[in-house]
């Protein structure tokens, strides 16, 4: 009896050491087992708390009269699965006559507390069917990327991890372009970090814009195609970009080769249904402060300004198709920017909201389109940098946060991939100058010498 107590014991402590140091590790030798035997004996209990049932069908009714049986209980939901993964668990469960998918998101905080779990969120997997994925704990609290997150796909890149403890993805095939907003200190520079790193594998041309004389991407410029440093070089550089994304179109237009006998899945009207050996290399451009872009004092620095706004809305209405895609970033991106500045936002599908100061500048990020998600964007703490609401178009947010990624590593990885930087004439001139690597850092090396 001492020897099952004692070894009770070492288990327990065990438990509690791990469900303190290691969260991850818990939940998959203890944690998944109480959740799902708790989740199994609560189930019918917590629906009917929670308002998720139905009354007994009519024919039930009666035949329990007829036969002189006790009216039925209401019905919970039917479970069709139960899994679980390695942040949490999914419930996928079978709606009753009368049931709606809104009516779990709606009960989704009640559920959270009756299962004990830290976060419950409901989407609807098709008509009748909804699914419930649940964490077992904080997923952002410690940010651990999947390994398997690596393997993504043609420009899809993963950047941050979900509240739900899937991976966030930077999708540019199905959102060109991105807006990436937050207070200083809010984690918008390791965001780009991120994005920086996980595109540098890649064959795509990387073109910043940094205004703060580079400090943040002249780091990284040896994966960089073409940089600018201020606005009067950001001015050439954005008028180049167009140039290039004319010519791009020239070389669609020559390539349809339209006729009566050609089949449907041959004509394009973008690059990416062009013959490898002539599609364009893709262009993420990056653009770090927005408003320093924007500001003026005096007349030839408006003209300048003009000149810029233009060539942003321009790249961000037509720059899809041959390739460009914009990622802006900024502390606020408001009408007090000037003339084009809503219509550039409004060309901006993807939304990042970092820490903010003010609810106006939550505004600005999701007020047209998800407005919802303002209320969590004011509710991010201080405390935890890098946390942020993401939203598209489609008015639908979540919560994510970016692992932290030190400039050291982020440099690493940019002149690991050095080799993989693409020259595009159109930006021959903006090309960053930069001393040769030596021979413990060539580009196939892992690691770098220092920040340049």
């Amino acid at each position: 009896m001492t020897a099952l107590t004692v070894t009770l014991a070492l288990v327990a402590t065990a438990a509690l050491l791990l469900r303190w140091q290691r969260p991850a590790w818990y939940w998959m030798s203890f944690g998944v087992v109480f959740a799902m035997v708790r989740i199994l004996a609560r189930y019918a209990s917590v629906m009917d708390a929670c308002g998720l049932t139905v009354p007994p069908s009519r024919w039930r009714l009666t035949l329990a009269r007829m036969t002189g049986r006790p009216i039925p209980d209401s019905r919970a939901p039917r479970i069709l699965r139960l899994r679980p993964t390695r942040t949490g668990l999914v419930l996928r469960v079978k709606l009753r006559p009368g049931q709606d998918a809104f009516d779990f998101s709606a009960a989704s905080d009640r559920l959270r507390h009756s299962f004990v779990m830290q976060n419950v969120t409901a989407r609807e997997v098709r008509s009748g069917v909804v699914e419930l994925r649940m964490t077992g704990y904080d997923v952002l609290k410690r940010v651990q990327m999947p390994a398997a997150a690596a393997r993504a796909g043609v420009m899809r890149v993963p950047v941050a991890m979900r509240e739900d403890g899937e991976v966030y993805y930077r999708d540019y095939r199905q959102t060109p372009h991105a807006l990436n907003v937050g207070a200083t200190q809010s984690g918008k520079s390791v965001y780009q970090r991120n994005l920086v790193a996980a595109l540098a594998p890649l064959d795509v041309a990387l073109v910043g814009i940094d205004c703060k004389q580079g400090v943040e991407l002249a780091p990284l410029a040896r994966r960089f195609t073409a940089l600018g440093y201020n606005p009067d070089a950001a001015a050439d550089l954005l008028d180049a970009l167009v140039e290039h994304m004319e010519d791009v179109y020239q070389l669609i237009r020559r390539e349809q080769r339209l006729s009566a006998d050609l089949p449907d899945a041959e004509i394009t009207a973008d690059i990416w249904d062009l013959p490898d050996h002539l599609r364009p290399t893709p262009i993420v451009l990056l653009v770090d402060e927005v408003a320093e872009l924007a500001l003026f004092a005096t007349k030839e620095e408006e003209k300048r300004r003009d000149r810029i706004i233009t060539s942003l809305v321009r790249l961000a209405q037509l720059g899809r198709a041959a390739g460009i895609y914009l990622e802006i970033c900024g502390q606020r991106f408001g009408s007090e920017l000037g003339k084009g500045i809503t219509m550039l936002r409004a060309q901006l599908t993807g939304r990042t909201a970092h820490r903010v100061n003010d609810e106006t500048s939550a505004n600005m990020a999701f007020g047209d389109i998800a407005p919802d998600a303002v209320l969590a964007t004011v509710q991010i703490r201080t405390d935890r940098p890098g946390t942020a609401v993401a939203s598209d178009s489609s008015g639908g947010w979540v919560r994510i946060r970016t692992p932290h990624l030190t400039l050291r590593r982020a440099v690493n990885i940019a002149n690991s991939h050095a080799h993989r930087t693409p020259e595009i004439p159109a930006l021959d001139a903006f090309r960053p100058v930069l001393p040769p690597l030596g021979k413990a850092a060539a580009p196939s090396a892992v690691t770098a010498p220092a920040i340049v």
